[in-house]
């Protein structure tokens, strides 16, 4: 399976003045395209990866070669993680989800703004590089975790991830520099809740 970068759903420029047009650039075409480039060179033409889905490579990443495993963990988890992250992402976004996902928020954090505060101290005391998320978990309650580098909840639990937030410095070091909370802060307000709705179911 030749694994493809997927079409962004909206322009570079976009989602300013949140996440500037140049970051957007090298993010989408530098950082992701690299991460679909490392993986297909390292697994794509292999006749045993031919029918695998990335999120079943990423399920089942102890059954991998060992000699194989950190590319896929870091190249496959990286175009998975930014093919989610474009996804919950649009213009003139942000607000508070509607419907069945804002129930789903309440029973799991008793209010969105119990929940957006947890959300946003993971992706704040995350160390390093890595990722927050709001998963589905295997008792089918939405909970928030943080993964390091480009892992992601799929590789080591039944997690289902839902809405996720890139805190590695690229994403966000051209406009804000080290100050990840205003990043943080910004991501609010271009929030695709329909696009994670449709994520959860």
């Amino acid at each position: 399976m030749k694994y493809e970068l997927p079409k962004l759903p909206y322009s570079y420029l976009d989602l300013e003045p949140y996440i500037d047009s140049k970051t957007m650039e090298i993010h989408y075409s530098k950082h992701h395209a690299g991460y679909v480039t490392n993986l297909n060179s390292a697994i794509g033409t292999r006749k045993d990866f031919k029918d695998v889905s990335l999120e079943n490579l990423l399920k089942n990443l102890s059954s991998i070669p060992k000699e194989l495993q950190n590319v896929v963990r870091n190249n496959g988890g990286g175009h998975y993680n930014h093919s989610l992250f474009w996804k919950i992402l649009k213009k003139d976004g942000g607000g508070k989800p509607k419907g069945k996902l804002r129930e789903r928020i309440n029973e799991s954090f008793e209010s969105f703004d119990l929940f957006k505060e947890e959300f946003t101290t993971s992706s704040l005391t995350r160390f390093g590089s890595g990722w927050a998320w709001l998963v589905l978990d295997s008792s089918n309650k939405l909970k928030v975790v943080s993964t390091p580098n480009q892992d992601n909840p799929l590789m080591d639990s039944n997690d289902k991830p839902i809405l996720c937030l890139d805190v590695w410095e690229h994403a966000y070091y051209l406009k804000y520099q080290n100050r990840r909370a205003e990043y943080i802060e910004a991501f609010w307000n271009i929030v695709n809740w329909n696009g994670v709705e449709e994520n959860m179911d």
